[in-house]
């Protein structure tokens, strides 16, 4: 794992902690979920926030996002944030708070009482 994504783990477990998130490996990098809901993904190509196909078009404003894009096909609800539109801390604050409006949205996912 190179620095930048060493760094953005780091910075996304902080707010995790906070928000109450649990951590699961994933897609080649670190994938974080509300209530078995996910929320984001880190990898050393940036982030993938899943906010929902309600804020996908305001979340695809920004000129540092992108569709999400999976074996050729776009994933609804799924942008790719690059690297560049996570260096500050606030603008990797707004795109998690994005996507936990969607998280907390949807209902919890469990199995047998335990968040999948």
């Amino acid at each position: 794992m190179d620095d930048f994504a060493t760094g953005l783990l780091a910075r996304l477990r902080l707010i995790a902690a906070r928000e109450g998130l649990d951590e699961k490996r994933m897609f080649g990098g670190h994938s974080f979920y509300l209530h078995g809901n996910m929320v984001c993904c880190a990898s050393k190509t940036g982030m993938m926030a899943r906010v929902g196909k309600a804020q996908e078009s305001t979340a695809l404003e920004n000129p540092h996002a992108s569709p999400f894009m999976r074996t050729g096909r776009r994933m609804g609800g799924l942008v790719e944030v690059v690297p560049e539109g996570l260096k500050r801390d606030d603008d990797l604050e707004a795109w998690v708070a994005m996507a936990l409006v969607n998280a907390r949205a949807l209902p919890p996912k469990t199995k047998d009482g335990v968040w999948v």
